[in-house]
């Protein structure tokens, strides 16, 4: 009887501790994450930028709250029309498209968690800009705008 109750209380500390490891390794890969100013429309954000497939495929996915001063830059290594999805989305959200000299192209706002459409620019962008929702309404964010940042080019893949 003894030895049932050691493992149990073992199994049950072993569980505790892989939870907190993972929860640690999970705040420091989101603290590695590159980050910059962006200064878009009347906005100035603190921007994480996504710049591997796997940290643009999963965007802003599980995220349970943005700041309205907070954004998340999906950088492509070419142009292309990057299309983006709602997939596990808590959270409504605008979206910016920019081209290589980082002018608005293309946008749409009000864009709620559970919308199942593929959102598309009308023409190639090489950024895509996740926003608060009503940001773009807010800070007067138009088609035409240039988005000033800095993003190391050479690390995006």
């Amino acid at each position: 009887m003894n030895w049932i109750k050691n493992n149990s209380s073992s199994l049950l500390i072993t569980g505790i501790v892989v939870l907190v490891v993972a929860a640690a390794v999970s705040l420091i890969v989101a603290q590695l994450q590159p980050t910059t100013v962006l200064h878009l429309g009347n906005g100035v954000f603190d921007a994480r930028i996504a710049q591997t497939p796997a940290s643009r495929e999963k965007g802003l996915s599980g995220v349970a709250d943005l700041g309205p001063q907070q954004a998340l830059i999906l950088a492509f290594p070419s142009d292309g029309v990057w299309k983006i999805w709602m997939k596990n989305m808590k959270i409504p959200i605008d979206i910016v498209w920019l081209d290589k000299d980082k002018k608005v192209v293309f946008s749409e706002k009000n864009i709620s968690a559970d919308n199942s459409t593929i959102f598309a620019p009308d023409s190639p962008a090489r950024y895509v800009v996740e926003l608060s929702v009503g940001t773009i309404e807010s800070q007067r964010i138009q088609t035409g705008n240039t988005a000033i940042f800095y993003i190391k080019q050479e690390e995006v893949r």
